[in-house]
């Protein structure tokens, strides 16, 4: 079912002027409940100045975004409830932590909703588990986290708010190996939890192979590709001939196969891989000529 859709939309910078720019342009996508979807492309593609009209920040102009099928921007005055329930996570949002404890970061957004403070106190809790976050950091200053622990607390803030989209424009973005790991895991378990719709805003594409349900490829303003993560990333020169590449991993097992392995195609992740490598070796490692 239908959650998020767009018609013919549009964005253009500084329109009439000499500096005018097309950021978005014709993007027709239809986002369904509970997936996670996706979105890649080269710097300067339109990703997130798409992401920031879906949750109303930016307007477009041409076309329009419907949640469950109202037009978001028919009435102004609905717009900030609209942004409580399609959450959108900046890129570095860590940079945006400002109260004295993490807990009160979190709080933020709920106390902007007209909660009770046991309402409150429920969902900072809630949201702080989703993020991967101990208890015990809640009353620390932010400023005192790691740098993942910092991230998951900005995601925290968003999380508490329990919109029904969750949107993460480059989320680990600046982190090192094992803290992107980790980020991406809490991301997986937060979705599988909530069976909310997820939208994520990436260049890796190992991170999108692992994570999409559908993957949308943007490309000089436009939707280029809106398909499976195995469809995406099976148009190599496609791909190659706007930028991006596909899953490292993939790359390595397609060169395994023109060497006579007999590994499937479509292998986006190391655990499918290893998987696949694994199920060859114990039926004694055979391979086709």
């Amino acid at each position: 079912m239908s959650i998020l859709r767009t018609e013919n939309l549009g964005l253009v910078y500084g329109k009439g002027t000499p500096f005018e720019k097309k950021a978005v342009n014709n993007v027709n996508i239809e986002i369904n409940k509970g997936e996670v979807v996706g979105i890649i492309g080269h710097t300067g593609s339109g990703k997130s100045s798409l992401v920031q009209m879906l949750n109303g920040l930016f307007k477009p102009t041409s076309g329009t975004v419907y949640y469950n099928d109202t037009d978001i921007f028919a009435n102004p005055k609905e717009l900030r409830k609209i942004r409580f329930n399609i959450g959108l996570v900046f890129q570095y949002p860590e940079n945006q932590l400002f109260e004295e404890t993490v807990a009160k970061d979190i709080s933020f957004g709920p106390k902007n909703m007209g909660l009770s403070d046991e309402e409150i106190q429920i969902k900072v809790k809630k949201a702080a588990h989703f993020a991967g976050l101990k208890e015990e950091l809640l009353e620390r200053s932010p400023f005192d986290l790691s740098g993942g622990e910092k991230r998951r607390a900005a995601i925290a803030g968003v999380i508490a708010m329990e919109p029904e989209i969750l949107i993460l424009d480059e989320p680990t973005a600046g982190l090192d190996p094992v803290g992107k790991d980790v980020l991406l895991s809490q991301i997986e378990a937060y979705h599988k939890e909530s069976q909310n719709t997820v939208l994520i805003v990436s260049h890796n594409m190992e991170d999108i192979a692992r994570i999409s349900d559908r993957v949308l490829l943007m490309n000089n303003s436009e939707a280029l590709m809106f398909d499976t993560p195995e469809n995406v990333f099976s148009r190599v020169d496609e791909l190659k001939s706007v930028g991006l590449r596909i899953p490292e991993i993939t790359e390595i097992t397609s060169k395994l196969k023109r060497r006579g392995i007999n590994l499937p195609d479509g292998i986006l992740t190391v655990e499918a891989a290893f998987k696949e490598i694994c199920s060859l070796l114990s039926k004694g490692g055979k391979a086709d000529a």
